[in-house]
């Protein structure tokens, strides 16, 4: 069982940043890919960020490239979520969740993972 705790979401203006943590319970959270989804109201939960096991790869939506960027810090068993350049379409209850399974490649769908934490609010005003 894998438990993950969001914290970091709120309020921003347009053109600001947050930074996302995300910790993990266990203790093998090196072997895990991390991700990050979004999921704004009346959509569909939407992959943002993945991040391998080493942290040597990661992969990003379009929509979040050069503004966002996925990090890990294995010895803490948090991953982050750095958001720069934040818009109003940004806005959403941000999820991290954890991919236990050793693929080879960095995984986007929603389904491939196995542990979601309960989601954090960020809000962007325009």
């Amino acid at each position: 069982q894998v438990q993950l705790v969001e914290s970091g979401g709120g309020l921003v203006q347009a053109g600001g940043s947050l930074r996302l943590s995300c910790a993990a319970s266990g203790r093998t959270f090196s072997n895990y890919i991390m991700g990050w989804f979004r999921q704004a109201p009346g959509k569909e939960r939407e992959f943002v960020a993945t991040i391998m096991q080493s942290g040597g790869r990661t992969y990003y939506a379009d929509s979040v490239k050069g503004r966002f960027t996925i990090a890990r810090d294995n010895a803490k068993n948090t991953v982050y979520l750095q958001m720069n350049s934040l818009k109003p379409e940004d806005t959403a209850v941000y999820y991290c969740a954890a991919d236990l399974s050793w693929r080879r490649y960095c995984a986007t769908a929603v389904y491939e993972y196995d542990y979601w934490g309960q989601g954090t609010q960020v809000t962007v005003s325009s």
